[in-house]
């Protein structure tokens, strides 16, 4: 294996190639520096332009970036690994990279810790209403209300990957109910009870749940799941937290249950659509926490992510057949 750290030189064959765009309002420099630490004997070049970008690329087995445009796929010559550095990869052109033998990971894992926490402080918030004490104090008024305990609740997670995990380890100490929501029910996970998407197993779920959290992947079977019926199926009393995507939720449906008393409230990350419009209703609820698909912000992020890229890179130098740690394709 040939993995040294050296600058960006167009002589070296590159081990990992790092494209130019970053997330999270952090520089790609920081991710660069990650891998080197972690690649001390091995080549990591950053390609800082699209200049650099489209000459580096026809050479690059390994690359690692936020996204894959075509003009640069059509040029990558040479491509065995592309190493997303979302966890989310529909906005790749997955067919393509597919029919061209090429390996796709994510960066599933990345997002458990940060995002369980914002899914637990958005729980205590409407469990204590923070947000009544919040208005309260901006109006300079001393008035008690009322507030919940979140002890004896039942939280529902639809999605029990990382971060659906994470949430249901940081419940644990609060004494809840927990419900799992997956694909294959019969797997398992961290939950009390797990259930699948369909059936009574679901309905059921909506109807106990205090707490609704939305932390899966868009796909057909997620796309409109929690819609009309869900809404009337939930008890007035529940909280949805929605950190999965914004089509999961029928937005339509979101505001009629707001508006009727269908639910208590609901902290949204994310939104359909997204960014959410100025004018749009769901800015005008007291009752609806929106954060700007914010939950996925970490400083550590690109510490996580070197992690997982840095050892597929190992794997990959050492055979380039060899299963990658999050690989999703093919």
């Amino acid at each position: 294996m040939c993995l040294a750290r050296v600058d960006s030189d167009m002589s070296t064959p590159t081990d990992v190639l790092v494209l130019r765009k970053g997330t999270h309002g952090m520089p790609i420099e920081r991710y660069a520096d990650a891998l080197r630490d972690r690649l001390p004997d091995g080549t990591v070049d950053l390609a800082r332009t699209p200049t650099a970008e489209r000459d580096r690329i026809r050479d690059a087995r390994f690359v690692t970036g936020m996204t894959l445009e075509d003009e640069l796929l059509e040029a990558a010559e040479n491509l065995e690994v592309f190493a997303c550095a979302y966890a989310g990869t529909g906005h790749l052109p997955l067919e393509e990279l597919e029919e061209r033998g090429v390996a796709v990971t994510n960066a599933s894992g990345v997002h458990g810790p940060n995002i369980g926490e914002h899914v637990l402080g958005a729980i205590l918030r409407f469990t204590r209403r923070f947000h009544v004490g919040a208005r309260q104090q901006r109006r300079r008024k001393w008035r008690h209300y009322q507030a919940e305990e979140l002890q004896g609740s039942t939280v529902t997670i639809v999605g029990l990957g990382a971060i659906g995990e994470s949430v249901a380890d940081r419940l644990k100490p609060f004494g809840v109910e927990t419900i799992g929501v997956r694909y294959t029910p019969e797997k398992g996970g961290p939950t009390d009870e797990v259930v699948g998407f369909e059936g009574e197993g679901f309905e059921d779920a909506l109807a106990r749940t205090d707490y609704l959290v939305l932390a899966c992947p868009l796909t057909e079977t997620t796309r409109g799941l929690i819609d009309r019926e869900a809404f009337v199926t939930m008890d007035p009393g529940a909280v949805l937290v929605n950190v999965a995507r914004g089509p999961v939720v029928d937005t339509d449906a979101l505001v009629e249950a707001l508006r009727s008393n269908w639910i208590r409230g609901a902290s949204l990350d994310v939104t359909d659509p997204e960014p959410l419009p100025e004018d749009h209703p769901l800015w005008t609820f007291e009752n609806v926490q929106i954060t700007p698909h914010n939950a996925g912000h970490t400083p550590e992020y690109y510490e996580r992510l070197a992690d997982i890229v840095a050892e597929n890179a190992r794997r990959f130098a050492d055979d380039p057949d060899a299963d990658l740690e999050n690989q999703v394709r093919p």
